[in-house]
């Protein structure tokens, strides 16, 4: 058995629990000022203040790793994103600077649909390769799970390539990588005004193949004026739920369509985007324990109106912050970008947004009970800060200011 210590911290932020937080809750993050954490393995195995640790065990057994007076945290989870694609997207920004809108830019056949046809064209090999890439820069800003979706194939082939690509990349990369298929992502040129019978194509001829091979954990659907409306989106999922897929929802991004009452009413592991969700929406997915999960990047990306976070979490939702890395309306997988947007323009306070990046986060993977804090029995996944509290995460603003990445007990990262 390998057994390790983290010592000499300055504070141990915890966040611990085997459920997600919700409401007020939000802000309990639990730190222990000079505490300790054992690890035996690949485990957490005991958390406390220092002095309490060392009368419990022979430290001599132990590996010593030393915080140098730095805070520990649990590590980041980043629950959702689409980081397996091909191709890029880079006129397009410059398209919406100039004021051109997202759904704008879709009917000139931007958006999605470009970069369908660059995932397309690439090989499973090349998806690997550039999939694995933006993972390895996720690990160095604390990233020790992520979420990623299917979606730009929206043809057979093309959606389980890159849903293989991710079992791929799994086998040899540390971070755990939570699948989602997102076949309904958008309408292809062919199924314009026939919306049904592509529902119909994706539940008949994809999810089949995926489930039967067991390529993901999630069903996913862009349900969106425009795109897949509520009658559709229920069909698609209450199928993929049939089936054995826990659900994902696009929802209430662009319209306030009913997306966020749609995931409650199927209940969803969580609801995604919310910028237009209704007052009915929150209530439903704060009494059905739909984790909410926010994509401040998104709309910044877009120059749109933030998710309103603050009255989520004061209506006794359990909310949850993500990158949404994709190739057009977010290019990022700045951990610290997402920290600070949600700080200064979602009012969340910083114990808000490290329970959004951290416990939460699993929950809407639905891995709370084995990663998202720092509880015995759980992943010994860690960080060690550069600073002595967690609240330099949005005080330096936009800064990486992750110096030691912990995963599976075993130090993967140093910055």
């Amino acid at each position: 058995m390998i057994k390790k210590i983290i010592l000499n911290t300055s504070e141990v932020v915890t966040c611990s629990g085997y459920e997600p937080k919700y409401g007020k809750d939000m802000s309990n993050i639990g730190v222990i000022e000079k505490g300790a954490v054992v690890i035996e393995d690949d485990k957490i195995k005991a958390v406390g203040k220092e002095e309490d640790i060392l009368k419990k065990i022979n430290k001599k057994e132990y590996e010593v790793i030393d915080a140098d007076g730095k805070s520990v945290m649990p590590g980041f989870i980043d629950s959702h994103t689409h980081f397996v694609f091909g191709g890029y997207r880079e006129e397009e920004f410059s398209w919406r600077l100039r004021g051109d809108n997202y759904m704008d830019i879709m009917r000139r056949g931007g958006g999605i649909i470009s970069t369908v046809k660059s995932t397309r064209q690439a090989s499973l090999e090349e998806l690997v390769e550039s999939g694995r890439k933006r993972l390895d820069s996720m690990l160095k800003f604390g990233v020790t799970t992520v979420e990623g979706k299917s979606g730009y194939g929206l043809d057979l082939e093309t959606e389980i390539k890159q849903l293989k690509a991710m079992k791929e990349i799994q086998k040899d990369h540390p971070i755990d990588i939570a699948v989602t298929f997102l076949g309904p992502h958008a309408v292809p040129e062919k199924y314009k005004g026939k919306e049904d019978e592509f529902i119909d194509f994706q539940i008949e001829k994809v999810l089949p193949k995926v489930v039967e091979n067991n390529l993901a954990e999630f069903a996913d659907i862009f349900c969106e004026e425009g795109v897949f409306d509520i009658k559709q989106s229920r069909k698609f999922l209450s199928k993929a739920k049939e089936m054995g897929l826990k659900l994902k929802l696009h929802a209430d991004e662009i319209v306030q369509l009913g997306g966020a009452e749609l995931a409650a009413e199927l209940g969803a592991i969580s609801a995604d985007h919310l910028l237009q969700v209704s007052d009915k929406g929150i209530k439903d997915m704060a009494e059905k324990g739909v984790i909410s999960t926010l994509l401040p990047g998104t709309a910044f990306c877009l120059k749109e109106k933030y998710a309103d976070g603050r009255k989520m979490i004061d209506r006794g939702c359990a909310v949850a912050l993500a990158t949404d890395l994709n190739p057009g309306s977010s290019f990022t997988n700045s951990i610290p970008l997402i920290i600070a947007l949600a700080a200064l323009y979602m009012n969340l306070s910083p114990e808000e947004i490290v329970t959004a990046l951290t416990i939460n986060s699993a929950a809407a993977i639905d891995r709370v009970s084995e990663t998202g804090s720092i509880d015995p029995g759980k992943k010994a996944d860690i960080l060690i800060l550069d600073y002595p509290s967690y609240k330099f995460l949005p005080y330096h603003v936009g800064v990486n200011i992750v110096k030691t990445v912990i995963k599976d007990g075993q130090i993967v990262q140093e910055n």
